[in-house]
């Protein structure tokens, strides 16, 4: 960074910037608590029986402590898209407006998880259901570690409740589907032909509102070798939908490209590998008792509605402190 033509690259230097950023933020709390813990042994050394000095330190190593299990979070964090921001999309299951419902609770529950950890959140395409609730939706979480707290969430999620949509108050079970992709930075790469691209522009749904549902700016992208869509309409212009939609589907393709490649080795190695869109990782209970339980890690709760305002960490810790061997 001292280099004198170090800011001729814009990219490459806001990308050096970004990864300084990040060691950084690796480094620095390591250091910070390290000297703490220095400081209280001797603290400890020279208060004998000061009750007052002993209680202080006490209340002083339950926040050191706190702060180095997240750093040991970060630790384990260390796969290659981890530290990038996350897209991830929610689709309802059979079962209609109950699942749509379910869906849109689903979101809410992410939305109040991102701001708990300080991300920003935009939506990027989103489909109403019929008569509540949404169909499908995706958002871009942005943040540092988005993608590695959030890659935990990849699955089946399912609903017990009586159903507010039911006059007899019936108990119901819907089902709705969450899927995580890391944002793939421009540097990846990623080859992806035009003659293999069908592009169709649609005018926006949802509500009005700066030139939305006045012009024809929503972007799907169809890539033809694969099948994989993706689209955006909740940008400002056409540009910036076709931008975005570009960069999901850059995401996908590469994440399909990793999966084929473990599908390979799990098959060279003789192991049965774990299909996630059909896997349920979790269940929220709300009738006839109140329980979140996750299937993977058999950790779970009963508070739900707690859970519901965005309180995952006691999940995410779970799966991300699982031995290898059970993931």
């Amino acid at each position: 960074m001292s280099q004198s033509n170090f800011w001729d690259d814009n990219a490459k230097a806001n990308q050096i910037m970004k990864e300084l950023k990040y060691l950084k933020g690796c480094v620095e709390p390591f250091e910070k608590n390290s000297n703490k813990l220095r400081d209280f042994k001797e603290l400890l050394d020279l208060s004998h029986e000061d009750e007052q000095m002993l209680s202080q330190i006490e209340t002083e190593l339950a926040l050191v402590e706190k702060e180095v299990n997240t750093l040991e979070l970060q630790s384990i964090l260390s796969g290659k898209f981890d530290k990038n921001n996350a897209i991830l999309s929610i689709n309802a299951g059979a079962g209609g407006t109950e699942s749509c419902d379910w869906a849109s609770m689903l979101l809410r529950m992410y939305v109040r998880y991102a701001e708990n950890k300080g991300y920003s959140v935009k939506t990027l395409d989103s489909l109403s259901g019929e008569e509540a609730g949404i169909k499908n939706v995706t958002i871009s979480i942005e943040g540092d570690m988005a993608y590695g707290y959030l890659k935990c969430e990849k699955g089946v999620h399912r609903l017990v409740r009586i159903s507010p949509f039911d006059s007899n108050k019936r108990r119901h079970t819907s089902f709705a589907s969450v899927d995580v992709i890391p944002e793939i930075e421009e540097d990846i790469d990623i080859e992806i032909k035009t003659e293999e691209l069908r592009i169709d522009i649609y005018r926006s749904s949802g509500p009005g509102g700066q030139s939305v549902n006045t012009t024809d700016s929503a972007v799907r992208i169809t890539h033809i070798p694969t099948g994989i869509v993706t689209q955006c309409q909740n940008e400002r212009s056409q540009s910036q939908n076709k931008q975005t939609a570009m960069k999901i589907l850059k995401s996908r393709l590469y994440e399909k490209k990793q999966k084929e490649q473990d599908e390979i080795m799990a098959k060279e190695y003789g192991q049965k590998q774990k299909i996630e869109w059909g896997s349920q990782i979790r269940s929220y209970v709300m009738h006839p008792y109140s329980m979140v339980k996750d299937h993977r890690t058999e950790a779970e709760t009963g508070n739900v509605q707690k859970v519901m305002d965005g309180e995952l960490d006691m999940f995410i810790e779970a799966f991300l402190k699982m031995k290898p061997e059970k993931k």
